[in-house]
């Protein structure tokens, strides 16, 4: 039958909020340019009231410029409708943007809860606590063993207060006999060495040395007498 008749125009797409708001917007934008204008001939006509006496052409200003202040009256009843159209519809469009935003973080919470159950499932809670107790175990057998290797075999395990202070005093003094040895056969080693090259030309200072033949006499000083003699 469409092939005979023809076809139907195309349908258009139904209009969406957010073209309601845009179409409503524009009619505001009009509707305020028309109370504008109207606006600017109410001060006109003002001023010519102003400048007029009472009479005939007073009171025809006067009728012209109700007349546009009905006309402004109407305008702004149906800005104020507009204006009311444009709030209720972009708070139907806020309230249907909150919806979709929690239906698709529903969504995401469903399949992030179904990820979650199908990965715990895999999960053995008993096999957790056994590889848990495992791990205690081998930690401490290997402190058992990193004690048993840091002992030690000389030392007993448990040193009398008495016995240490003994065995404490004992090296002390084992350890100042050691010196005292070792001082006393340093200077016997000095004492051989002197023996073995001879005395010493420091041992005996007044001795006479061997090539003089006659000691040395001794000179005594002048008497008195003789100095004075002398000086005479």
């Amino acid at each position: 039958m469409n092939r005979i008749f023809g076809s139907s125009a195309t349908k258009k797409p139904k209009p969406t909020l957010q073209d309601a708001i845009n179409s409503t917007d524009a009619r505001i934008a009009s509707v305020e340019v028309k109370i504008k204008k109207l606006d600017g001939e109410l001060m006109r006509y003002k001023e010519q009231m102003s400048k007029l006496r009472n009479g005939p052409g007073k009171n025809a200003i006067q009728q012209r410029a109700l007349r546009v202040l009905q006309q402004k009256k109407l305008y702004e009843g149906q800005l104020n409708q507009l204006q009311q159209q444009t709030f209720n519809m972009e708070s139907a469009a806020l309230t249907t943007d909150n919806l979709r935003n929690t239906m698709a973080t529903v969504d995401a919470m469903k399949l992030a809860n179904k990820e979650l159950r199908k990965q715990y499932g895999k999960i053995d809670i008993d096999k957790i606590e056994n590889m848990h107790y495992d791990m205690e175990e081998l930690l401490e057998q290997a402190n058992e063993i990193q004690e048993s290797l840091g002992r030690s075999y000389a030392v007993p395990d448990e040193i009398d207060e008495a016995d240490l202070e003994a065995g404490t005093t004992y090296i002390v003094f084992s350890s100042r006999l050691c010196q005292s040895v070792a001082l006393v056969a340093e200077l016997d080693a000095l004492q051989l060495e002197e023996e073995e090259e001879g005395p010493s030309y420091l041992t005996d200072l007044n001795k006479v040395p061997d090539f003089v033949d006659e000691p040395p006499t001794e000179l005594a000083e002048p008497t008195m007498k003789e100095a004075v003699k002398t000086t005479g």
